[in-house]
């Protein structure tokens, strides 16, 4: 949250044209831009116009009550200047593809730290299930993977009745989430 808020700040700043949110927005977005355009065919002059004139699209854009950034701003910085410098490239005659359909291929609500997260989340998870042991693995498992019901459960692992399959689960559930955010809060 404190990160999205950050982010609203700086657009907020942006369209109340203070210049520490402006410098702020330059030092974390034109290297990547002038990366960008330098390894494709690019210079550094050429980078410098056309952050500017992401810059001021993105200020226009912050202007506007109605205007709501759905990703980060240097994802959507990014896509601006990409879609910028290909057009030019192709008015240049160094790029054939059509750039008009772009807008399609760009998308800005894709926001790439969000799919990293989720990914190390997935991967603490995994790491917890395999420290979590038998029968508990197997028998969450057999419940939130293979969809088994409570009494297929107790059957399989020997349990008297289903409800006590339940209460197992239940446990090796607890157990589960204590190995998973014992990793996640040494990961912040």
């Amino acid at each position: 949250m404190k990160a999205e808020f950050n982010e609203q700040a700086l657009l907020k700043g942006l369209a109340e044209n203070d210049s520490k949110a402006i410098e702020t927005i330059y030092k974390d977005n034109f290297n990547m831009v002038q990366a960008f355009i330098i390894n494709n065919n690019g210079s550094y002059d050429e980078a410098r116009d056309i952050f500017q004139e992401a810059m001021i699209a993105l200020y226009e854009k912050a202007q506007s009550e109605s205007f709501v950034l759905t990703c980060k701003i240097n994802t959507y910085v990014y896509s601006i200047c990409r879609r910028l410098w290909l057009k030019r490239l192709q008015q240049l005659g160094r790029y054939t593809n059509q750039v008009d359909s772009l807008e399609e291929t760009v998308q800005v609500e894709e926001d790439l730290e969000i799919h990293e997260k989720r990914n190390a989340d997935f991967n603490m998870m995994e790491t917890a299930m395999n420290s979590l042991g038998e029968p508990c693995r197997s028998l969450i498992e057999g419940f939130y993977i293979k969809k088994m019901d409570m009494q297929s459960l107790s059957k399989e692992f020997g349990y008297t009745n289903a409800d006590n399959a339940k209460t197992q689960k239940y446990k090796c559930l607890m157990r589960l989430k204590k190995l998973f955010f014992a990793q996640y809060n040494i990961g912040e």
